[in-house]
């Protein structure tokens, strides 16, 4: 299928072979017909696959993008201003619809981005992280009796109680 996936493959092979000027017409053939700009000389691994054909997404030259990872439309994976270095994306990553991973950061291995994040420090492997800037979310145990009291075992008809 005629994705930006298959097309930054076919640019990325004819730049290896030296074939710059050809790389950079498929590419420049992928950015009219998905709006998205992934350079022939940027590292993905395979499998990463980019969601509704990579719509909208910007990827920096020099990133690093590991096997299996998600990329959902309008993503931007790239510099920032007055930093030096560009992200690398973990094998396994799933980065959401609109977030943005700016400088010189990791996103670790089956990390998760939250729709429109702003990453703009590492993401332990694992995390999943949202907002603006972008956090970890912290998940809280609760018991039962905590999160709805009308939900205790002493409401609930038929519970044995020990």
């Amino acid at each position: 299928m005629l994705n930006l996936s298959y097309f930054h493959q076919v640019a990325h092979a004819l730049h290896g072979i030296g074939l710059g000027r050809a790389a950079r017409l498929v590419t420049g053939i992928s950015r009219i017909l998905f709006a998205a700009q992934v350079p022939a000389e940027t590292k993905i691994g395979p499998g990463t696959v980019f969601g509704y054909g990579g719509i909208g997404v910007v990827v920096h030259r020099d990133a690093v993008i590991g096997a299996n990872v998600l990329i959902s439309p309008g993503v931007v994976i790239g510099g920032r201003s007055g930093l030096a270095g560009v992200p690398v994306i973990e094998d396994g990553a799933k980065i959401g619809a609109g977030a943005k991973i700016l400088g010189p950061i990791r996103v670790g291995a089956g990390a998760k981005v939250g729709a429109n994040a702003v990453v703009i420090h590492d993401v332990a492997a694992g995390d999943t992280v949202v907002g603006i800037p972008a956090k970890p979310l912290r998940y809280r145990k609760l018991k039962v009796a905590e999160a709805r009291p009308e939900s205790s075992s002493a409401f609930i008809p038929g519970l044995a109680l020990g």
